[in-house]
């Protein structure tokens, strides 16, 4: 029977009413059942005599006062003591050695009352439990979330006939909807991206991101750029081979790709692309990931070495443009090339080794960075965002030209150059800490005000919050706070 019908019956007459339950309980027996019952305890008599508690005398002592105490007693004494205790003035003297005592004790309790409730008063309430502090708005924590959620946001996810399902992203986190084909260029990016971050839950898998990489290989091998054409370009198979490495591709299958790109990086077969100073800093950073080993790599450095050139305006140091000195292009000094090159010598170093030779070019690259106008008072021109065209013929038409548009992050690539292991020697060598740290902080500052909630903006376009643009600006700011903290 439900519990609501066993506690509801029902009156004689019909009519329903609620029932009060009872349970009588025998009388507590001491022994067998034939025992005489033993009967409850009651009330204690009114009459009943109580202790008086030493907590309940001392207040009850102290609110009659000293004198009224010992007069009290010994008024009491000096009624009941007989007449003929040896005469009056003993029996006055037993009766005022009494009150004194009892005064005696009154004042003490009173003056013990007293040192209790200063103590009391002197003992501060407890603290309340620490609650968790959340991180305060702008943090870097926060930063890192908004940019996991706006990944989640712009991930795209499609099946396409003959290569099966797509997890990945555009060129930008602005084309999600409605969902648009994953490029590997983007999709790459994104992945270096999600492994930065490093989130605690699945809803992104870093598996799946690898494994489309692999389904947008070109048919003859490589990875080229959504504008590109069918073939397969270097600065972009580098990339993709790099974020496969980090992700923990199976080395076998990194080295195949590898040998079949080995082409690539030929600067025969791609002498417009590998006089660009962009397509080989690309190439360098992503075989340093992909095959430390690769036999390509000294080549490449050199070709990166050899492509600078003095600054007049800059004590003559040497510096990189657009294009390599070695080639046919413009090598105007650029702030943003010069720290591209840095970075990617400044890894080749710590994986290759260096000789002085490359060392001095290296150090002259940082040596005109920090001879810029990037400090807070002379100007920002070093960390103004630019754009380069790169024009190659195409492969199998060479009479029309294959454009690739290019755009750099400049303050996040010159806040890493001066991040660098050898910067700080460098700059204390030359201009002085000061002025590195001011350089560097004004890179950085710049870095980080172009985003928002995570999310950095080129422009309010539709292509204007790139992949490869928010993971630049949380690598640095990552960087950044790593080299400032202090345990």
């Amino acid at each position: 029977m439900p519990f609501a019908q066993a506690v509801r019956g029902r009156a004689p007459g019909g009519r329903e009413q609620q029932m009060v339950l009872r349970q009588d309980l025998p009388p507590q027996r001491s022994g067998a059942a034939d025992r005489t019952p033993v009967a409850e305890p009651g009330p204690p008599p009114e009459a009943a005599p109580r202790a008086l508690a030493p907590a309940r005398l001392l207040p009850w002592l102290a609110r009659l006062g000293v004198p009224a105490a010992a007069f009290a007693v010994f008024q009491t004494l000096l009624g009941i003591l007989p007449q003929n205790l040896a005469g009056e003035a003993a029996r006055y003297c037993v009766a005022a050695t009494a009150g004194a005592g009892v005064g005696t004790v009154v004042w003490l309790a009173a003056a013990l009352l007293r040192a209790r409730a200063a103590a009391a008063s002197a003992v501060p309430p407890p603290a309340p439990a620490p609650a968790p502090v959340p991180a305060p708005a702008g943090s870097l924590p926060e930063l890192v979330d908004g940019t996991y959620q706006a990944l989640r946001r712009g991930l795209t996810v499609i099946e396409v006939p003959g290569r099966g399902p797509l997890t990945g992203w555009p060129h930008s986190l602005a084309e999600s909807e409605p969902p648009v084909h994953p490029t590997a260029f983007g999709t790459a990016y994104g992945l270096h991206l999600l492994l930065d971050i490093a989130p605690c839950d699945g809803r992104i898998r870093a598996g799946e991101v690898a494994e489309t990489l692999w389904r947008l290989r070109l048919p003859g091998g490589g990875w080229a750029a959504r504008s590109q054409g069918s073939g397969a370009r270097p600065e972009v198979s580098a990339i993709v081979l790099g974020a496969l490495a980090r992700a923990g591709a199976d080395p076998r299958l990194l080295e195949a790709e590898i040998r079949s790109c080995e082409v690539l990086w030929d600067p025969d077969h791609d002498a417009s692309g590998l006089a660009n100073t962009y397509v080989v800093t690309n190439v360098l950073r992503g075989l340093l990931r992909a095959a430390p080993g690769a036999a390509a790599l000294g080549g490449l450095r050199e070709v990166l070495v050899n492509g600078a050139t003095a600054d007049p305006a800059r004590d003559h140091h040497r510096c990189w443009g657009a294009a390599l000195a070695t080639g046919h292009g413009n090598p105007a000094p650029s702030a943003v090339h010069t720290a591209r090159a840095v970075v990617a010598l400044d890894r080749a170093a710590r994986v290759l080794g260096e000789d002085e030779r490359q060392r001095a070019v290296r150090e002259e690259g940082l040596r005109w960075l920090l001879t810029g106008p990037a400090a807070p008072g002379g100007g920002a021109s070093d960390l103004l965002n630019c754009q380069e065209e790169v024009r190659r013929p195409v492969q199998e038409d060479p009479l029309h030209q294959e454009l690739l548009s290019v755009r750099h992050f400049a303050a996040a690539w010159v806040a890493r150059a001066l991040m660098t292991d050898g910067a700080r020697q460098v700059a204390a060598e030359e201009v002085g800490l000061p002025v590195w740290e001011a350089q560097l902080t004004a890179a950085v500052a710049r870095v980080h005000g172009m985003q928002q909630g995570g999310v950095w903006r080129w422009d309010d376009g539709p292509m204007g919050h790139p992949v490869w643009m928010a993971y630049q600006g949380l690598s640095v700011l990552r960087r950044y706070a790593l080299m400032v903290y202090r345990p």
